[in-house]
Parts: C-alpha cells; structure tokens; sequence
C-alpha cells in the first residue's frame, strides 16, 4: 500500500518543486556569473532544498500530523488537543480526544509555555491568527500556481516558436487550466495514477541530462556540497546576494503542499517517494544545470533547455510542458485538503464535499471550491499575463507559511512530543534562522506582485476568524440553560411535560428527532414539546457520527448504539456510518426501527420492508418479572445486549410495534440566529450580521435529504446571541 501511494503521490506533490529546475539558475543570476558566484548558488541550492524539505518538512514536521491530516492548520487542531486553547464544537466532542498531559508528566519548560499559552489571550489569538493565516496562503497560492505554471509552459513554446503572441499563449493557457479543473471530478487517486508518468519520466530526464553535463564539462562543481561556499556567496556579493535569495527560494517552492497534501497519501508514503526518488533527482538537475553553466556562462538565461544532451531537445520540451501543466495539482489537491479541515472545525461553511476513493478517507473533492478556483485561475492568468509579476507573489506565499510552520512545529515538540527545550532550541534556531533570510527577502516583492497574495489571503483569513466567532456565539447561545420560569430548569420542565403527557391518548406514531450532540436532550425534542405540548408514543434521539472508513456494514454490531433515556419510551440511537455511505434514505425509518427491537429483545422478529406496513408480534413468554432498581432505568443497550426491565418486554415491544405500524415522522430543527443591538456594539453586529447571512445562505436544506418530505416536520425555533 505504501508504494503504492508513493506513486500516487509522485503524480501530485512533486509536479510544482520538480519544475523550478526550469527557472531557478535564471531568476537568480541577472548577468553571466562567474565560476566562483555558480558553486556559491548550487551550494545554496544544495543546503536550501536539504535544510527545508529533506530536513525539515520530511524528516520532522511530517511527524506534526492531526489524525493523518496535514498542514499549518492540523498543527493547531493537534496543539488544541494538548492544551486549552480553544473552544470545542459541542456536537464534536463525543469523536474529540483530548490528551492533555498532566503537569507532573512535564518538564517545568515544557510546562511553563504550554501554562503560557494557555493563560495569554494574545497567545491563543495569535496561535489561531497564524494557523488560518497559514491555510489562506495556500489558498491563494492554490489559484496563483495553476496561473504560474500553466503560463510559464506555454510561454516555453517560444523556444521552438518567437512569434507566438501573447494573446494566443493566454487562451492556450486559460483552455488548458479549463480542462484540468473539469478532470477533477475524477478523483485525486485516478488523477495521481495517470500524472505520476509524467511527472517520474520528468524527473527521471532532470537526473539523466544532470549525469550527463556532469560527466561532460565540470565536475568540480561538486566542491557545492560544502556550506563554505554559501556563506561566502552571501559574505562577497552582500546586498545583492541577499536579494538573490528571492531566485534560490524558488528551488523548493512547492514545499508547502507536500505537507497540506498529507491527508491523501501519508507521511510514509511521502517519504518514500522524496527520499528514494525525487531529492535524488532534483540534486543531480541542479548540480548538472552548474556543470553546464560553468563551461557556457550564457546558459544561464534557460538553463534546462541550453543544458539539454543533443537529440533530446523536442522529448524534453514535450516532457516540461506536461509536467508544468501538471504541477498545478499539488495546490488543488491540497485546498481541497484544507478547506475539508476548515470545515471540521467549523472555520467554514459546510458545503458539499465528495469522498472519491474507497481506501483512504483524506482523499476529497470539493466541486464549490473547484469552479471558484477555475474562475480565479483563469482571470488572474488573463490580467497578468506574465509570470514576473505571479512569481513575486507566489514566493511571498511559499516563505510566508513555511515560517509559520517552523512555530508551529516547535510547539507541538514541546507540547506533544515532550521533546527537552535544549534539543528544540538547537534545532529550531538554524531552522528559524533559514526561514527568517528568505523571509527578509520575500518581504521586498510586496510592491512588485506579493500584494496580490497577501490581500487575498488576509481576505479569506478575515472571513474564517469570523466564521469561527459566530459560531462559538451560536454555542454560546446553544449552551444556555432555558429558564420556563424563574424557578424551573430546562431539564425539570421538559421531564415535567413530558411525564404529563405520557398518559395522554396520542396517534403520533414514531418520532425521529435528529440529535445533534448524542448526549443531550435535543433543542428540538424541546421545542417540539413547547410548541405541540404533544409527542410520539416512541420517540428516537437519532445522532449520526461519521467514521474515518468508506463503508459500515448493516450487519456489524456496533453500526447502532441504542440507549434508553430518562424518559418514557424514548431512545437515543447513534448511528455510526462511512464517509461514503448514504445514511439518510428513504428507508431510515425502518433500520431504526430494526435496532430498537434488536435491543430490546435480541431475538426479535426481522422488520417489515416498509414503514406503516402491518406487523406479526411475537408473543414471548416471561418469567417472574421483577420491578427495576431507579439506577437501572438508564442502563445501555448496545449490540442487542438486554438486562433488567421496568415495564414488561412485550408491552415496550407491542408499544414499538404499533407506533412504527401507525407512521414514522422525521422531525429536524430549524434554529434562526438574532443579534441582539443592546449586546453586541457596532463591530460585533457587524461581524454577527455577515456570519448569520452566510449561514442561512450556506446550510443544508430539508429538501435534499433522501427522505419522503411528507414525513418531515420543521421546527423552527430562535436563539439570541
């Protein structure tokens, strides 16, 4: 399976590091360098792709994965689950594991910055801040790359061609961006299967003509490996070496998305593939592009091309143009990766999202964000036009959230992996040190292009960090007690109407209310009762709850979890299910209704097909029943398993029967949000108002739940934040 994925992964995350062979020696040098200043940029070339991918990334920050998911973001949702730094989403703590150490467990450094994070408003602002900082930047990046390297391949074309004008690049170049977002409904795994040729023939030609310039002109451009020529790179040229560095950052530009990209091929999987295959690779292009140079200064203007061994000019011009256009894949696959964290972690709206492989849950595709994306990649490529200006910007991109990621991940050493301050410090500081020179460097292309990325991603971060306030309001809100009266709770009311009602001669059937919590009364069971002061004679807390597996099986035991409640004749279900399964379906009602008389009786009678159909009860013969202790009354039933009963089986069983016989009703919530004025200032109504706009714009609608709407009951019902 490893190898498996590490060819799948080929195909996807190396398409955008494993074409800045194309143009690194030539967004560097401005003028023919000399023998001295070449060795100096290889050896730079050498320690930046090492002390940043290999080291770094691969080695070490791969670790930093949440539950196999990957990213600037995973990283902050994996520091949440080891430290207070955040409020949890109610309806997921039941799937939520907090491991939070205790503080005998620590280190006292250890201890002291997670106690500093933890009791710092600014630090957990500034935490978050960061991390949606760090996924917007990739979003951005996700709409300049495809841009970027569509553009550069079909301007490659001018090699063969000088006359080809700009108008007839850009179409080409908008056509073929069409049609690679049109494949992405295929699915990351076919996409990466029939792009790893490209990609594998790509890097194989790189290490190939490497070998050959190598062995042919100057080997003694292998002197790069020692770190002495760096520095001295940087120590003679000074200044301008330092603003070079804007030219060597682009040798491992792509970085970014082969962490985001995790959660669809894994970290093993991902270091077989870097180590084994693509570092090689990459190494030997660079080092061979320096052998030729070094004999034919002038190359330096189109190194790969000019460096190219006679007679493969037209195979590798093919091969650059389809690893170019294929390059873009890594940022998609990896904003389709992120928004899905995004939205599990309620930083945004729930939109539809398809699960397109069978075995490995990461691997989505997000149709929504695809065609935004088309669209913003097709009218960037139209107004810049050129790659100058996109380069600016994508190398800000690239820089910004590989720093944020060094922050992250010393965190999480010392707050996850426990791991001694002294061994952190001493890694992070060459690290951080690295980071910080490209940085500096980057910084100075914001006039020239980096605007572009940094607006659209304080945009995007904006709407997340507000997204994410209106909902921890709506918890808020959610979260308060519902006072009846002055001296009645919520909890002694509902059992109250409830127990009143419980002799009454009611003909409602079942009721399913879809529970979004699992260990609650549901806000619409309450509401249900205020409103009708009536229920079911059976009613059902149904609660879904996603499982990171494709499939569950109706015959595994623990597909259904049945409890019975305080209340009478009320059960609460947890349904677990796949990601790909389709839980609501027309026949919902029956599965439910199979699994309460499974728990009651495991021997009962198999249900009838359909719901309302007539029913056979088994009549089923007791021995000496005895009253239940008040303790037993919640006792769980999982699996068909049945101790102790307070009313007698047939009579719960004959109840179950005859009110599925009757009908079964579906009955959801509708919770209308209002900004109070005299709470909430102008900023905060303003913030409020733009998240419950979006909210009522972007939920989940009852008519596309796959079930007979004539069964559906809508309660609405308003909460004040």
């Amino acid at each position: 399976m490893w190898y498996a994925l590490a060819y799948q992964s080929t195909g996807v995350i190396y398409g955008d590091i494993g074409t800045s062979p194309l143009y690194v020696y030539s967004s560097t040098f401005t003028s023919e360098p000399s023998h001295e200043d070449l060795v100096g940029a290889l050896s730079l070339i050498i320690y930046s792709v090492t002390i940043m991918v290999t080291i770094k990334y691969v080695l070490i920050i791969l670790s930093a994965d949440n539950e196999g998911e990957g990213g600037s973001f995973a990283m902050y949702n994996l520091l949440t689950r080891y430290s207070h730094i955040t409020n949890h989403d109610p309806r997921r703590k039941s799937q939520f594991t907090f491991e939070r150490y205790g503080d005998a467990e620590m280190k006292s450094t250890n201890r002291a910055v997670r106690s500093f994070i933890e009791r710092e408003w600014i630090m957990k602002i500034l935490l978050k801040v960061l991390a949606v900082l760090g996924v917007s930047m990739i979003l951005a990046d996700s709409i300049l790359t495809p841009a970027q390297s569509v553009l550069g391949a079909i301007q490659g074309l001018r090699v063969v061609n000088e006359d080809i004008s700009t108008s007839t690049i850009i179409g080409a170049s908008c056509a073929i961006l069409i049609l690679l977002f049109l494949l992405q409904p295929l699915g990351i795994h076919r996409l990466a299967s029939t792009f790893a040729p490209i990609v594998i023939i790509w890097l194989t030609f790189n290490m190939s003509f490497g070998i050959y310039n190598l062995t042919h002109y100057d080997h003694s451009v292998l002197k790069a490996f020692s770190p002495y020529f760096a520095g001295n790179y940087l120590m003679r040229n000074k200044t301008d070496g330092w603003m070079f560095l804007g030219g060597i950052l682009l040798s491992f530009t792509g970085v970014e998305a082969m962490f985001a990209d995790m959660g669809a091929f894994s970290q093993r999987a991902i270091q077989i593939s870097w180590l084994g295959f693509a570092y090689p690779c990459l190494l030997l292009a660079y080092i061979g592009q320096a052998a030729y140079i070094s004999v034919h200064p002038a190359a330096y203007s189109n190194p790969f091309f000019n460096s190219v061994p006679p007679g493969m000019f037209y195979p590798a011009l093919i091969a650059s143009i389809l690893a170019a256009v294929v390059a873009s894949q890594a940022l998609i696959t990896s904003t389709f990766q992120l928004l899905s964290q995004l939205m599990n972690t309620s930083y945004f709206p729930h939109i539809s999202v398809r699960y397109t492989s069978d075995r490995f849950h990461g691997q989505v595709y997000i149709p929504t964000a695809n065609w935004i994306m088309m669209c913003g990649t097709v009218l960037v490529t139209a107004v810049f036009n050129n790659t100058t200006s996109l380069g600016h910007a994508y190398r800000f991109c690239v820089i910004v959230v590989t720093f944020i990621d060094t922050w992250m991940v010393s965190l999480v050493a010392l707050i996850v992996w426990q791991l001694h301050s002294l061994l952190v410090f001493i890694v992070w500081l060459p690290i951080v040190t690295h980071d910080g020179l490209y940085l500096s460097t980057a910084v100075t292309k914001i006039p020239r292009g980096a605007w572009f990325t940094l607006m659209l991603a304080i945009i995007m971060a904006s709407f997340f960090i507000v997204w994410r306030y209106g909902k921890e309001r709506q918890w808020t809100a959610e979260g308060k007690t519902c006072q009846i009266s002055r001296t009645c709770s919520r909890k002694t009311w509902i059992r109250s109407l409830s127990s009143r009602m419980s002799g009454a001669e009611l003909r409602l059937g079942m009721g399913i209310f879809f529970d979004k919590t699992g260990d609650r009364v549901p806000a619409v069971y309450e509401e249900f009762l205020r409103k009708f002061e009536a229920q079911p004679e059976v009613c059902v807390f149904m609660h879904l709850r996603a499982l990171h597996v494709p499939y569950v099986s109706p015959d595994e035991e623990d597909q259904y979890t049945v409890t019975r409640t305080q209340f009478k004749n009320t059960y609460r279900v947890i349904i677990r299910y796949g990601y790909k399964d389709q839980v609501i379906h027309p026949h919902l009602g029956s599965h439910v209704y199979s699994a309460l008389r499974r728990a009651i009786i495991p021997t009962a009678p198999a249900p009838p097909l359909s719901e309302g159909a007539s029913i056979v009860v088994q009549q089923f013969t007791l021995s000496s029943p005895t009253a239940e202790t008040p303790a037993a009354a919640d006792h769980d039933y999982h699996a068909g398993i049945f101790n102790g009963i307070d009313i007698p089986t047939a009579r719960r069983l004959t109840m179950l029967d005859d009110s599925f016989e009757k009908q079964v009703i579906y009955i959801v919530g509708k919770e209308q949000l209002h900004v109070l004025p005299k709470r909430n200032n102008i900023c905060k109504r303003l913030l409020l108002g733009l998240f419950v706009w979006v909210r009522e714009n972007t939920r989940e609608k009852i008519a596309r739940m796959q079930i007979p709407i004539g069964k559906l009951v809508e309660v609405g019902f308003v909460r004040e934040i």
